[in-house]
């Protein structure tokens, strides 16, 4: 099989489309590449919404810590604490057994969007269930960021603000979020990159993947068994992971100039993200 037939049975077959069978002998670095890198369009959908909707429950969470009252102040500081405080691998574990086993013993669990009972088999995908628990995990660290953004906000910008006569939403909106944000984005773009590496975590979790079509590593680990070599696999792995990593750094970068636009040249900060190598 040429490389562009083997594009053409297996590029979307993590989806559903394409070739159902995997090859089973005389693995190609073709082969390698295409499977893998059709996985990862997992990776990037639980990267992408999760980040996405964990932006906006991030910035309500620094606002909620950042809070006089202690009725918003209190339940922000115990959600990040327990989400910050526990290990990724721990929540998508509980998560699950929450999702499934709580239903089977009658007990219904209500949320705002939907009710979890015995019919709500969805939440147990790892398309829904592992995505909500990214999404959770990202927020925690995100709220955090943005909270120590927001109290790092110069009083002075907020005294400016208050003297041109903006209060409330309008000084929210205009002066004081576009601050934190200009002061918690190179932190941010840290954790977009640990988020996109920690979704490699769906594949040890207990959610099953949709039609059994797994993420980049699932097609990794499957070479890896079958030619007893895990060093051509994992490998292309890493190198699909370091390219997302390079794609976020300059989508991130190219939001970074556009909040620090105001700023004199000299002024504006080297945008350089320090992954960190353990959190």
């Amino acid at each position: 099989m040429s490389c562009v037939e083997t594009f053409q049975n297996y590029a979307l077959r993590s989806i559903g489309l394409g070739e159902r069978l995997l090859p089973k002998t005389d693995f190609t670095l073709c082969d390698h590449f295409v499977l893998i890198g059709s996985g990862l369009i997992w990776n990037v959908y639980f990267a992408v919404l999760a980040l996405f909707f964990g932006f906006f429950f991030a910035t309500a969470i620094a606002l909620a810590r950042n809070s006089r009252s202690a009725a918003l102040r209190k339940p922000a500081q115990w959600y990040i604490f327990v989400f910050r405080g526990s290990p990724l691998f721990i929540q998508f574990f509980i998560c699950y057994e929450a999702l499934t086993l709580l239903p089977k013993n009658g007990i219904e669990i209500n949320l705002l969007f939907t009710e979890i009972t015995a019919g709500t088999r969805w939440l147990t995908r790892a398309w829904a269930g592992a995505l909500i628990v990214l999404f959770l995990n990202t927020s925690a660290y995100t709220g955090e960021i943005f909270y120590g953004a927001l109290r790092s906000v110069p009083k002075s910008d907020l005294e400016a603000a208050d003297a041109y006569g903006f209060s409330g939403w309008a000084r929210f909106r205009r002066i004081t979020w576009p601050t934190m944000l200009r002061l918690a984005w190179p932190a941010y773009t840290n954790e977009a990159i640990f988020l996109t590496h920690a979704t490699t975590l769906v594949f040890f979790s207990s959610f099953p993947a949709w039609q059994q079509k797994g993420d980049a590593l699932y097609y990794a680990s499957y070479f890896a068994d079958k030619t007893f070599n895990p060093f051509v696999a994992y490998p292309i792995l890493a190198f699909y992971f370091i390219l997302l990593s390079l794609a976020i750094i300059g989508a991130f970068g190219l939001v970074n100039r556009r909040l620090n636009r105001h700023l004199p040249q000299d002024r504006r900060a080297a945008f350089r993200p320090r992954p960190a190598l353990m959190r």
